[in-house]
């Protein structure tokens, strides 16, 4: 399966097929846009193509897990006993259809989504699909802008499509033309002049537009942005161990430390029953999370001895695993972006490992440990070594968060490029993986971000509730 490149959706040349028969599927990973608290208010898809085998070969589909499907149009042709013959969708057709997929309206997890558009997409009804409260167009610098394309804009801006200026570096002729029709301007932060970027957030924010610092990456820059009036920040600063201090280190998350180096231990009910006992908040969530559906058997859950027995040791741990992310404010899960980050990373490598030879369930435990303990840093700050230490890891876990080695390595560092949207480096990294595809890997992203992005998803989730001090 080879790869097409359309972070510019303009280089997949408008139509998905190719000269070969093989169909262009699209495929997605998430960027998280934040806003001025910190908190999750969007993101940005990052759109990329993979080319699969002609409609009429055994292999010209899969389904949502990646397995091979057969193609419906040819399946009924071969029943007739005669060819029939298959209608290509146009790119954009394409896309809507993957972007109206149930897995990415779950990976969004109820928040808008930023998407690239090109001149073919824009000139496409079938892009007229997409529900305009739900998404916004990005439009690239090198856009051709005519009157033509300034009269298709004015006519979506009309049935309140709303558009974003992206990348925006210096002022240009395609700026000023297209600045009247949008809501956001995407400020390229480190590349912009810092000398011009003053003067040009000043005026762009008297003309009413709503500023995005896009590739936010250091604290330093956001706090740049934020002193500037800037609205919405993309980039991942906040997984950044200099920002240890925006979150709250409190008793409680000291606590959770405690309580999974001695779930670390297989303690028995009594050791835990103490050990939780010394901390009320943590009961608190606990009990919430015994008696949520399917974990109560038929009666509802009044000790802690009881919890604990309802809940087992392994979803006590993985819960708690979790929390350590938690923001210490008062936020709804889905918009908690450091949680959402670890929880997703760590579901993906959970379900990846699986579509390895060999794999079971000892290994899909390492890997969601992996997963979730890599941006440990980002919480306690300091050295990750001594945390990983103390959290009693196995050395080809800490070998993985360290130094990129094994299977385990490798998966983490598919999801890092995935996070990112380098689809050539996630390329590279599948030739190291196989039989895991590009395509699979950007369908377990989105899976992973459903199930972390989804309150009720489960049992576990009903207990990731709030730390309070």
């Amino acid at each position: 399966m080879s790869s097409i490149e359309v972070d510019d959706p303009s280089r997949a040349g408008g139509e998905p097929g190719r000269a070969d028969g093989a169909s262009v599927k699209p495929c997605f990973a998430r960027q998280p846009i934040l806003d001025r608290d910190g908190m999750l208010c969007g993101y940005e898809l990052k759109l990329h193509c993979v080319s699969e085998a002609p409609a009429g070969d055994a292999a010209a589909s899969t389904d949502a897990t990646g397995h091979t499907v057969p193609d419906d149009a040819t399946t009924a042709a071969a029943a007739e006993g005669e060819p029939r013959a298959v209608v290509q969708p146009t790119f954009t057709q394409s896309v809507v259809t993957a972007l109206m997929h149930s897995g990415v309206r779950g990976a969004l997890a109820g928040h808008l989504a930023h998407l690239d558009v090109n001149r073919e997409m824009l000139f496409d009804e079938a892009l007229e699909l997409l529900p305009a409260e739900r998404f916004l167009f990005e439009l690239q610098p090198d856009i051709e802008v005519d009157d033509e394309l300034i009269a298709r804009i004015v006519v979506l801006h009309a049935r309140r499509y709303r558009f974003v200026l992206d990348a925006v570096v210096v002022p240009s002729d395609t700026f000023a033309r297209l600045l009247p029709y949008a809501e956001r301007v995407k400020i390229d932060l480190p590349h912009i002049s810092r000398a011009l970027l003053p003067k040009l957030s000043t005026v762009l924010k008297s003309a009413g537009k709503l500023l995005i610092a896009q590739g936010i990456e250091a604290q330093e820059d956001f706090e740049t942005a934020l002193n500037l009036g800037f609205d919405k920040f993309q980039g991942y600063y906040f997984a950044r161990a200099q920002t240890a201090t925006l979150r709250k280190v409190s008793a409680p998350r000291h606590a959770l430390l405690n309580l999974l180096q001695l779930l670390a231990g297989d303690p028995t009910v009594a050791q835990l029953e103490a050990e939780l006992k010394l901390n009320p908040v943590l009961v608190m969530h606990l009990m919430k999370l015994a008696n949520s559906s399917g974990l109560a058997v038929g009666h509802k859950v009044t000790t802690l001895r009881e919890a604990i027995n309802a809940t087992g040791t392994n979803r006590i741990a993985r819960w708690t695993q979790l929390l350590l992310y938690a923001d210490g404010r008062k936020v709804a899960l889905e918009d908690d972006p450091l949680l959402q980050l670890a929880a997703t990373r760590a579901r993906f490598m959970e379900l990846a490992v699986l579509r390895l030879p060999k794999a079971g369930r000892d290994e899909a435990d390492a890997a969601f440990l992996t997963g979730v303990f890599s941006f440990v840093d980002a919480v306690f700050g300091g050295s990750i070594e001594n945390t990983l230490n103390v959290l009693t890891l196995s050395k080809p876990i800490q070998a993985a968060i360290l130094r990129r080695e094994g299977v385990l390595g490798l998966l983490l560092s598919v999801v890092d490029a995935l996070e990112r949207g380098e689809w050539k480096e996630i390329e590279s990294v599948c030739a190291e993986l196989a039989p895991l595809t590009v395509r699979e890997v950007a369908e377990l992203g989105l899976v992973a971000a459903a199930w972390a992005g989804v309150a009720d998803r489960s049992a576990e989730a009903k207990g990731l509730e709030r730390i309070e001090d």
